[in-house]
């Protein structure tokens, strides 16, 4: 309810949604059209009001028409959610996949080569903008390389136009899982009943992994919800470098535009998705460490 209020009084502070259809240069709506549209938009009544509306038009499911071309908000979602999903999902595991086990052989082999290897990956990965490493993957693998291609693959599904934006959108994430894996992992190591084992004579392997990367987790699964939901709502530098068409994309393209009714939409929509994975990580807290309890 209160991310609701928050985007309705910031859309109403924004100005009068229905300016985009004066007229101008002969095209748009006369006097009398305009009025009509500020009475379906419920703009001919009081704030309070229209938040009434506006509320209970979204609980019935109905997101309103696009200000730009009139056509339902709905749908157009239904048509930019999968290739933000795909490119989330993909980035998600992809970091994941990178992160996880190089910030565990980082810590394992502290001091080592592949310490330094790590610990620079992660460096590079914390200081280096999304939008630049976008442009820079674009000039090294499509124009200097030739090896894939620069755009959004349009209709469909192509992997080759999948591979460099969902690198791309990983490369922050995996730094990041990197730096926290490794620190985690080293203060587990040193804990007193990692010692106890080792001096048991328990195998190497076995105490890192079933002893010691299982507590270490915990660490890295707290920035799991986030990073996810930074890979939905946050890809907007990627989406828009390499013409992905997906949601982030239509939010920039609803900001440059002044419609309102979608990027309202699309700010609830992103509202939504941290607070669902946030509290699905606090769920997966107590089935990771029995320690952890929520009431």
């Amino acid at each position: 309810m209160g991310a609701t209020i928050i985007v309705f009084a910031g859309s109403r502070l924004l100005g009068d949604p229905t300016v985009l259809f004066l007229p101008e240069e002969g095209y748009g709506l006369d006097a009398a059209e305009l009025e009509k549209a500020r009475k379906r938009l419920h703009l001919d009544k009081p704030v309070p009001l229209q938040y009434a509306f506006w509320v209970g038009d979204l609980l019935q499911g109905d997101l309103g028409q696009d200000l730009g071309d009139r056509h339902p908000i709905s749908s157009k979602l239904r048509d930019k959610l999968p290739p933000t999903l795909r490119l989330a999902v993909g980035g998600y595991i992809l970091a994941t996949l990178i992160g996880i086990p190089l910030g565990v052989l980082s810590a394992v082999k502290r001091g080592s080569v592949w310490d330094m290897v790590g610990r620079i990956f992660a460096l590079l990965g914390q200081s280096l903008p999304a939008f630049w490493i976008a442009i820079l993957a674009i000039l090294v693998f499509a124009v200097w390389l030739d090896w894939l291609p620069a755009g959004t693959q349009g209709e469909g599904f192509s992997l080759k136009h999948y591979i460099l934006p969902t690198l791309t959108l990983a490369w922050l994430p995996a730094a990041g899982y990197l730096r926290l894996m490794r620190s985690s992992m080293l203060e587990v190591l040193d804990s007193e009943y990692v010692k106890l084992a080792r001096a048991k004579g328990v195998a190497v392997n076995t105490v890192i992994w079933k002893h010691a990367f299982k507590n270490a987790l915990i660490a890295p699964l707290t920035l799991s919800g986030l990073i996810l939901a930074g890979f939905i709502t946050g890809s907007v530098s990627v989406e828009v470098v390499f013409s992905w068409p997906g949601i982030a994309r239509l939010a920039v393209e609803a900001i440059q535009t002044n419609n309102l009714t979608t990027l309202s939409v699309i700010t609830l929509i992103f509202t939504l998705v941290y607070v669902v994975l946030n509290f699905a990580v606090d769920i997966i807290y107590g089935a990771i460490d029995p320690r952890i309890r929520y009431s």
